[in-house]
């Protein structure tokens, strides 16, 4: 029985992000059919963050209207949007509209938006249901919410999507006499010359390489279903959780108990006697305390490196990941999209087994993810020629750098979580507000300068004319 509720334990936290998470290892193949093309994951960020109104609106009721939302059935309402919105997907993904003297993806863009709504509204009711049950449910509960980004990554990988091949294509173009050309005027007839020149006037033949897609292993219509499915997976693991024997939840009774016999143990082990009147409160106050060892300068630290992580991861570096890869060719931007994107579930298992609340050590990784993400800024600003460009140590780096940027960057967030929630409840919810504003920050920063001013240059990897 236990079994099976952590399996439907982590179905349901899987359904967190799963969604948009698919969004993203998808891109390789979007940007090749959409009419946004390499702007597409510009949009991409600033909806994401448009989105952020889902959990904004949930917390505001919580906060002003305490007990008139429940978990319960806002969960079902996301998790069937869900559901739909992925079926929608598989059909509508390529249907574009005319607007303001161009075709543009609305559609694929309206759905993206309550994609995002889905998963970012995830984040303030999956884990308050999670607290029903016992402790150690919810580190189960983190595995499901990793999962969301690998199984995805694995389906892009086993897809095969956006991979091009260089084509030689020849060109036949007719030429005309040329001024200077020599003309014969031997002949007879002065008024039927002819040139002498053996080019002028006759077909030439030229060639040169061009980009043509592969087909992909299955098309984005069965993509985006598998993704449908994993929605379903996680609504029914939700409806078998509300339906399963009660003996999993945590009763009030349990509660009450286990606090009573941690206030009895507690003042015998330090040698204090048993309680007294008032030493409830009195253990609550201390106990508090030690939840709250930071100074207001750490606690600054802590929420100004938390703005500045989710900035970059959430919306920096994702702009500009096509403008940063492609130049590489088509396999590196794919690897490096579904690999980076594996990094992050994967950074969240390390943090499990390898925990390290440091501030320093975490201000140094965050240094070092913010290099490797400083390097692939780099590549990006000087697209269509990047370093090493042709070269398999180039397409190798920007690889590793990707993944090393979104790894390193992932476990200094879930470390900052874990430090802020043994702090106070009040500490993490400033937490959530600042990932938020952190990432809305950083996509309302580069969408002006990818979309609007077009600081950065498409790159087609097999015209590249770059000096070595």
């Amino acid at each position: 029985m236990a079994l099976l509720t952590h399996l439907l334990v982590c179905t349901f936290g899987m359904g967190s992000w799963v969604a948009i998470n698919g969004l993203w290892v998808e891109l390789p193949l979007l940007v090749a059919e959409l009419p946004e093309g390499w702007y597409l994951p510009s949009y991409l960020t600033v909806i994401i963050q448009l989105a952020n109104v889902g959990p904004l609106l949930v917390t505001l009721l919580h906060h002003f209207r305490p007990g008139c939302l429940s978990e319960v059935p806002v969960i079902f309402t996301v998790l069937g949007v869900g559901t739909v919105a992925c079926i929608l997907f598989a059909f509508l993904w390529n249907v574009t509209s005319w607007v303001l003297s161009g075709h543009h993806s609305v559609t694929f863009m309206v759905l993206t938006f309550f994609l995002a709504l889905v998963d970012c509204t995830s984040s303030v009711t999956f884990l308050p249901f999670m607290s029903q049950l016992p402790t150690h449910y919810l580190t189960t509960y983190f595995v499901g919410e990793g999962l969301s980004g690998l199984l995805p990554a694995l389906v892009a990988l086993a897809q095969g999507s956006g991979l091009t091949t260089c084509v030689n294509v020849t060109e036949t173009s007719h030429t005309t006499p040329s001024p200077n050309t020599t003309w014969r005027t031997d002949t007879p007839q002065g008024d039927n010359s002819t040139p002498v020149s053996g080019l002028s006037g006759m077909a030439l033949s030229t060639g040169r390489l061009e980009s043509h897609y592969l087909p992909a292993n299955f098309s984005p219509l069965v993509f985006f279903l598998l993704l449908a499915f994993m929605m379903a997976c996680c609504l029914i693991a939700f409806f078998l959780l509300q339906h399963y024997p009660r003996h999993w939840k945590t009763s009030t009774e349990d509660l009450l108990t286990s606090q009573v016999t941690l206030y009895a143990i507690r003042p015998l082990k330090e040698g204090l006697g048993p309680p007294g009147p008032g030493d409830s409160s009195k253990g609550q106050g201390h106990l508090e305390e030690k939840r709250a060892p930071h100074h207001l300068a750490q606690l600054t630290f802590i929420y100004v490196l938390v703005a500045f992580v989710n900035a970059l991861t959430n919306g920096v570096l994702p702009s500009v990941q096509t403008y940063s890869c492609l130049s590489y060719g088509p396999v590196t931007y794919h690897l490096a999209a579904t690999l980076s994107s594996m990094a992050n579930p994967l950074a969240c298992f390390f943090s499990m087994f390898l925990p390290n609340r440091s501030l320093p050590f975490l201000g140094v990784l965050t240094v070092l993810g913010t290099s490797f993400g400083a390097y692939n800024m780099a590549m990006a600003v000087m697209s269509p020629c990047p370093l090493m460009q042709g070269h398999w140590t180039g397409e190798v780096s920007i690889v590793v750098s990707w993944v090393l940027f979104t790894g390193c960057l992932s476990y200094v967030k879930v470390m900052l979580g874990v430090i802020l929630r043994d702090h106070s409840r009040s500490a993490l919810l400033w937490c959530g507000a600042t990932v938020q504003l952190g990432s809305l920050f950083g996509a309302l920063l580069m969408f002006p300068l990818v979309n609007v001013w077009q600081l950065f240059s498409s790159a087609d990897f097999c015209s590249l004319q770059c000096s070595a």
